[in-house]
């Protein structure tokens, strides 16, 4: 199955299963995919994830989605730079989330970090999605 944006579909994915209020959630495995996913849970917006690997041979990415009592924690997951439409940032220029009450998740030359971790080591890059 041919995709033509993998991270939007992750998104979706993660978009849908917390409508259907899921507690795990698959996606297909990709490096980008996963060390988004890495800075998720690093910031506290899921659980975990694990790799799981299928008797086809193919791969597959477990997403732990997390909840609280008032409902999902991820409230609103958008792709910013898309395949069409890059968008890159200056560290001068990173935008703030909802007055840092969430995060944007950017792709550095020293890999995909969350953007406070980009404004502490003073790099740029492209903003990849808006998460809050």
């Amino acid at each position: 199955m041919s995709l033509q944006d993998p991270l939007a579909d992750l998104f979706s994915r993660i978009r849908n299963a917390q409508l259907r209020k899921k507690k795990v959630v698959t996606s297909p495995l990709s490096k980008m995919r996963e060390s988004i996913l890495e800075v998720l849970k690093n910031e506290g917006y899921i659980r975990g994830y694990a790799r799981t690997k299928h008797p086809s041979g193919r791969e597959e990415l477990d997403i732990e989605l997390k909840y609280d009592e008032s409902g999902p924690v991820i409230s609103n997951i958008t792709r910013i730079s898309k395949p069409g439409r890059r968008v890159y940032s200056g560290v001068e220029r990173i935008p703030f989330v909802h007055n840092g009450l969430g995060i944007s998740i950017i792709s550095t030359s020293q890999g995909v970090m969350s953007d406070t971790d980009a404004r502490e080591k003073k790099i740029g890059g492209e903003i990849i999605c808006r998460v809050f």
